[in-house]
């Protein structure tokens, strides 16, 4: 902001990164339970849907584009979009928008989403390779998650699919936590503390 004799108040913004990453380690943790058989219903996950996997992700993806980081900044947007519309999609096959919409409810509407979604986080996970080892391995698992919630929906291996997701989607929560636990630390004690591994280094 501009002030008295052209001089400038610049507002400093911490890292996002810990609050989206501690977003997307809840809601995977949640829902793979229930995946699991673990746990019954999807009431409760759509609340950790919602405000960790959506939310937190979407306030991460804003303060990120502060940040200039157009990867941190898309990939948590795109993954909270992701997850306010995984959300929608659960409460209209349960009926919270009456019996009409839950009555058009077509899974393989669900399996091409993913779908872009799998070809979206593909590319995504490119770009990992120039942030750190363990980002660029949660993005591999995304993949492997995403592709399995695709043939699911399809109806393709649907058992094989089912399983492969669930466990995926286990491993991403506590890796997830790791990372965020990580980003947190290792801000806040000013030295690596928690190794991330480095970047690859082959595109930059």
């Amino acid at each position: 902001m501009a002030t008295e004799g052209s001089q400038k108040m610049q507002l400093v913004v911490a890292n996002p990164t810990g609050l989206g990453l501690f977003g997307l380690a809840m809601v995977t943790m949640v829902a793979a339970s229930q995946k699991l058989g673990w746990t019954t219903g999807l009431s409760f996950v759509i609340v950790y849907a919602v405000f960790l996997g959506a939310t937190a992700q979407l306030i991460a993806s804003i303060f990120d584009f502060k940040h200039n980081n157009i990867w941190g900044a898309t990939v948590f947007g795109a993954y909270a979009f992701f997850w306010y519309a995984i959300a929608t999609a659960w409460m209209m096959k349960m009926g919270v928008f009456g019996p009409i919409l839950a009555g058009a409810a077509d899974v393989a509407q669900l399996g091409w989403a993913f779908t872009g979604y799998f070809i979206f986080s593909v590319f995504m996970t490119l770009g990992a390779m120039e942030v750190n080892k363990v980002i660029f391995t949660i993005m591999v698992l995304i993949d492997v998650l995403l592709g399995a919630l695709a043939l699911n929906a399809f109806g393709i291996a649907a058992h094989a699919s089912h399983v492969v997701a669930a466990w995926t989607e286990l491993v991403i929560s506590l890796l997830t936590f790791y990372a965020c636990s990580a980003v947190v630390l290792n801000t806040h004690f000013g030295r690596p503390f928690m190794p991330m591994g480095k970047p690859f280094g082959i595109f930059k």
